[in-house]
C-alpha cells in the first residue's frame, strides 16, 4: 500500500499534501479499498469554507457512504471536477487525478493535528 512520506493523514484516511498555503485533499489507497468501486462524490463549491475535522463532502460507493473529513480549515480554492464526471478516479489513482479538493489553509499550526506516514501506517495496520 503506497503511504506517500511527504503527505499528512487524518484518522478518517484523507491524505494532504501541502505546497505552501495550499493543500491537496484525497482520499487514501487504504480507503477507497475498503470503500469498493467508488460511485458518487459531492464537493464542496469554490470559495466555501471547510474546518478541520468536520465533513465537506461525501463519498458514496457500492457499499457505503462516507463523509469526508476536512484535514485543515480553509477555503476550497479548486475542486476535481474530472472526479465529479468520472468517481471512479479515485478507485484507479487516489493519490493523483483522485484528488477531490485544493484548500487553502488559515493556520499552518493545523497541521500538528494530523499524522506523518509512519503513524498512519500503523492506523492501518491495526485496522486490518
Amino acid at each position: 500500500m503506497h503511504v506517500p512520506e511527504e503527505n499528512y493523514y487524518t484518522k478518517d484516511h484523507e491524505w494532504a499534501q501541502v505546497d505552501e498555503n495550499v493543500v491537496t485533499v484525497g482520499i487514501t489507497e487504504y480507503a477507497q479499498g475498503n470503500l469498493g468501486e467508488v460511485v458518487y462524490v459531492e464537493l464542496p463549491e469554490e470559495g466555501q469554507k471547510v474546518t478541520q475535522n468536520e465533513p465537506f463532502g461525501v463519498v458514496e460507493s457500492v457499499k457505503a457512504v462516507s463523509d469526508l473529513v476536512a484535514p485543515v480549515s480553509g477555503t476550497v480554492i479548486e475542486v476535481n471536477v474530472g472526479v465529479l464526471d468520472e468517481p471512479g478516479v479515485v478507485n484507479d489513482d487516489p493519490m493523483n487525478n483522485g484528488w477531490l479538493i485544493r484548500i487553502e489553509m488559515d493556520s499552518e499550526k493545523e497541521l500538528a493535528n494530523l499524522m506523518k506516514a509512519p503513524e498512519y501506517k500503523k492506523l492501518i495496520e491495526k485496522s486490518q
